[in-house]
């Protein structure tokens, strides 16, 4: 500890969704996923981008950090650290981060202040202690997690599991800082190296990345599967039900032969001949994975009695079944937050060190997610200073930015949005956003077609002024992590059309004042001029890659879109005409800026802040 603050560093290492989360006395103080700094989606295998990252947003050195909580769901990461050293394994350790992890300080650490916490153990920690519950019940559910003989908790008494069971469900209760394990779900291991084959386990989730897999050709596309279930029809057959108390997950149906060639263009998936097939598979494992949820979430409550439910792991980012488990359980209240997935891990990993290695209380609520570092007006004169952005683009210094933007917002510009710190999980919730006007139906078609280069049935989400949910959404009070799905009210849907979903839902965001307070600004100037509180708001990035974090990211982006505008900070970038008649040359110039960044990146980690 130094100057009395006790620093502690949280960190989801090697696969995929590396981050790091800091925390002093209790408080996030930074977070960040590595595919943020290094611009690879979903970025895997060393870590030392984000550690620097965090150390450096708040100014102190690795000596000042007193708890170092790992977690990988590979393996504990002492002992895949140990086989890293002699395996050639290029995804969790590529060739280019083998000399960064050979002379880090974290790489197979000398230090009793470097442990190692459980996965699914990790995911409860990310939940509740983060919550504004004093106690309450935890669901975890996610594809795969860790072994059984590897878990670094008190698993339930008569839990006679095999030792290379992996984690599928977890369910605990908690009060204050202390939780327990009151039932784990395992999945048997299946063939394949270390756990590259999880979605052929009869797990929930691990379902759920099987149909990803076969419609989208990616396993981590699970979101579009959820987007996409609402065009499918009712099938006959069940993926996955309760028998028992017990999980049932048939054997694959070997009439689904028709799988997605990964690499295929979006154009190519749009008129595929099996993509109603497609579809009724995404109704029905979605329908499934409702029923299943809602079952066990029901069952968590007879068990404990608890008034509230945390919810975490990857299955936790499912909006639509977490609103119905808001609605149809006995849970007075449902607490997810915005990073449930595996770069929550980090979050999960600090608040173990806080609560369980320092023995420290529960002092911090997150009441929003904006835990990026914040850039000044250097680095936005740096992304505007090149000869070749000042060819394509104006930019003008605004009074009143939100009352500038709302304006264009409201004549049907589609605006980039950048402030403040970005948002750490895979939401954007309107520091890192594309905005857009919501009453214009045809505007979802519109940047999905020209701005994002996605499927046409991706929908959007809106954001709301808090006061005014009620007014749009049924059943719609306090949604500020985009995380659950509710139904749009009949009388509002054709005056916001572009963010109603074919299922007559959307993915809300509630907004206040005090969490973000020029958001706000800028949702009631756009009220004013148009009666509607609400926006249109999708991530500010282009399909396949992570949301921009930097002024430079955000400035090539913009070049490389349709977008009609920018905001950074207080400032309103334009297009000139130039854009417009060369836009193949903005395009490549951008990408090529894009290449050198990330190169310059890869140099600088030589120079890393955890060796001086």
């Amino acid at each position: 500890m130094a100057g009395g603050d006790l620093w502690i560093l949280g960190l989801n290492t090697y696969d995929h969704d590396v981050a790091a989360c800091l925390i002093r006395n209790g408080e996030i103080v930074v977070a960040v996923s590595k595919e943020r700094v290094t611009r690879v989606k979903h970025d895997a295998g060393f870590h030392e981008e984000v550690v620097a990252y965090c150390l450096d947003a708040a100014g102190i050195t690795l000596d000042q950090v007193a708890w170092i909580v790992r977690n990988s769901y590979l393996l504990p990461v002492e002992d895949l650290e140990r086989r890293l050293v002699h395996s050639d394994d290029i995804f969790h350790l590529p060739y280019r981060e083998r000399a960064q992890a050979e002379r880090s300080p974290l790489f197979l650490p000398d230090s009793d202040r470097v442990v190692t916490c459980s996965h699914h153990l990790a995911h409860a920690y990310s939940a509740f202690a983060v919550s504004p519950f004093e106690e309450g019940a935890v669901m975890v559910v996610d594809g795969v997690g860790g072994y059984r003989c590897d878990a670094t908790e008190t698993l339930p008494e008569g839990d006679d599991a095999p030792p290379l069971a992996r984690e599928s469900e977890s369910y605990y209760r908690f009060e204050g800082g202390r939780i327990e394990a009151i039932r784990k779900i395992w999945m048997g291991p299946s063939k394949g190296l270390l756990s590259e084959e999880f979605y052929t386990m009869p797990g929930l989730g691990a379902l759920y990345s099987r149909v990803s897999t076969y419609i989208f050709g990616d396993w981590n596309k699970c979101g579009e599967v959820m987007g996409l279930a609402p065009y499918g029809k009712a099938t006959a057959e069940p993926l996955a039900w309760i028998e028992n108390g017990e999980l049932q997950v048939p054997d694959w149906d070997e009439r689904r032969y028709h799988p997605f060639a990964a690499g295929t263009s979006d154009a190519n998936w749009e008129k595929n001949p099996n993509r109603e097939e497609w579809q009724d598979l995404a109704w029905r494992v979605q329908e499934d994975t409702e029923r299943v949820l809602i079952q066990r979430a029901r069952w968590l409550h007879e068990q404990t009695g608890a008034k509230n439910l945390c919810i975490a792991g990857g299955v936790g980012l499912n909006c639509v079944a977490n609103g119905k488990i808001a609605a149809q359980t006995p849970f007075e209240n449902v607490y997810i937050q915005p990073a449930a997935g595996d770069d929550g891990i980090a979050i999960g990993c600090a608040y173990y060190g806080h609560l369980a290695m320092a023995g420290r209380k529960r002092t911090f609520v997150m009441k929003h997610a904006y835990w990026g570092r914040e850039y000044d007006r250097f680095d936005l004169d740096e992304a505007l200073r090149p000869t070749e952005v000042k060819i394509f683009t104006r930019a003008t210094k605004s009074r009143r930015i939100e009352k500038d933007a709302a304006k264009l917002l409201a004549e049907g510009s589609v605006l980039g949005w950048f402030q403040g710190g970005g948002e750490f999980g895979p939401r954007a919730l309107g520091n890192r956003s594309i905005l857009a006007d919501p009453r214009d139906a045809g505007m979802k078609d519109r940047v999905n077609a020209r701005v994002k280069h996605r499927q046409s049935f991706r929908p959007f989400a809106p954001m709301v002024l808090r006061e005014r949910a009620g007014d749009y959404f049924e059943n719609c009070e306090d949604s500020p992590f985009m995380l659950l799905a509710v139904r749009v009210k009949p009388e509002a849907r054709d005056r916001i059309p572009a963010i109603v979903h074919v299922d007559g839902t959307a993915r809300v965001q509630t907004v206040e004042e005090e969490h973000n307070p020029l958001l706000y600004r800028l949702l009631k100037e756009f009220e004013e001029r148009t009666g509607e509180g609400v926006l249109l708001n999708t991530s500010f990035n282009l399909r396949g890659e992570p949301i921009v974090e930097a002024p430079m990211d955000a400035m090539d982006t913009f070049l490389r879109t349709h977008l009609d505008a920018l905001v950074i900070h207080d400032h309103l970038i334009t297009k000139r005409a130039a854009h417009r008649m060369m836009f193949p040359v903005a395009r490549l110039v951008a990408q090529v800026r894009r290449q050198l960044r990330y190169e310059s990146i890869l140099e600088g980690m030589a120079r890393s802040v955890l060796r001086g």
